[in-house]
């Protein structure tokens, strides 16, 4: 099976949950994609690993990262995949005290090439707030990755944000849940 093959059954098995829920958005929804839940066990993990680090050597990244929580896991699967890249998180807000930084993790260097990855993307407004910070510090956007697009217009707000930048989505919501309601 392939790593993507893996990473969208992992998604399916581990992640789908079927209910009413909230998103970040404010919108509802009927089902919820969870997707920490499987790309924090070793088989979406190594998955994950593998198809983040390739895009990573692919686009020429320096560094991999985005908003904290949902840019962790892939960030740091990008090294475990073997991508020569630094880890970075994005924080919602400076930090008020230590370093005051909102980017954190190793020093980034003016116009590190910064591959932006996020957990879920639904309208993609935590994606885009990554890339702003990240161009405000003076870092360039080489592409985006996401574990997975629910095809609900993100996409577009990431590609204007990023200006063209490449955006791959690993899986999406019609391969892990072809079946839904709202298809």
């Amino acid at each position: 099976m392939s790593a993507k093959e893996t990473l969208i059954e992992e998604l399916r098995r581990h992640a789908l949950v079927i209910g009413e829920v909230t998103l970040t958005s404010g919108a509802t929804a009927q089902y919820y994609v969870d997707a920490k839940r499987a790309i924090l066990r070793p088989a979406g993990f190594a998955a994950l690993g593998e198809l983040v680090a390739h895009y990573a050597r692919q686009w020429e990244a320096t560094a991999v990262g985005g908003l904290t929580m949902g840019a962790d896991a892939p960030a740091c699967a990008a090294l475990a995949g073997g991508a020569d890249v630094k880890a970075f998180f994005v924080r919602k807000e400076t930090k008020a005290h230590g370093l005051q930084r909102k980017v954190e993790g190793p020093p980034l260097e003016p116009g590190e090439r910064c591959l932006i990855v996020e957990d879920v993307v639904t309208t993609g407004g935590s994606t885009v707030q990554a890339i702003e910070a990240v161009r405000a510090e003076g870092y360039d956007v080489v592409g985006v990755v996401t574990v997975l697009d629910r095809l609900a217009g993100g996409a577009e707000q990431i590609k204007l944000a990023s200006d063209d930048a490449p955006y791959e989505a690993l899986a999406t919501i019609d391969e892990v849940y072809p079946e839904r309601p709202d298809r």
